[in-house]
């Protein structure tokens, strides 16, 4: 019983292999520890600074493509408090958890806003070439959840 069945299971072996192979260079985007503390940590800061109104230190964990955008700290704290109340007076944060997403990182954040509404902000970050984790996006959804 060689002969076809035997080359069938070894070109399923090279196939495998080739397979294993080609995923070690994208096992490293797989989300480690210290990104998700790196994670949680900018996302923490900017919500702090936002409930401060600290414009310069909320400004700081936009990544540089939204500073381009927004073109200064006071147009970004413009933006955020018109577009995005929900994070610019967030209250009960709470994380889930970081998935890998397009050279970057996604990262839900649970929360409520000032009248107790339950949103879910999906963060999107990059590590930059510096090694500091910055925010690059966000969208705010509301939660089916209630908030408590």
């Amino acid at each position: 019983m060689t002969g076809t069945g035997d080359a069938a299971m070894n070109r399923l072996a090279l196939r495998l292999a080739v397979l294993v192979a080609l995923s070690g260079p994208m096992a490293t985007k797989i989300a480690k520890a210290d990104d998700a503390s790196d994670v949680r940590a900018a996302i923490t800061a900017q919500i702090e600074a936002f409930r401060a109104d600290d414009g310069a230190a909320a400004y700081a964990f936009a990544a540089p493509q939204i500073q381009a955008m927004t073109g200064s700290q006071e147009r970004f704290m413009d933006m955020v408090r018109t577009g995005y109340p929900q994070v610019y007076r967030a209250n009960n944060v709470s994380f889930g958890a970081l998935q890998p997403y397009a050279g970057g990182f996604v990262q839900d954040v649970f929360l409520t806003d000032p009248k107790g509404q339950a949103w879910i902000a999906s963060y999107t970050l990059e590590r930059q070439d510096d090694g500091s984790m910055k925010i690059t996006g966000v969208q705010i959804r509301k939660s089916e959840e209630l908030a408590v």
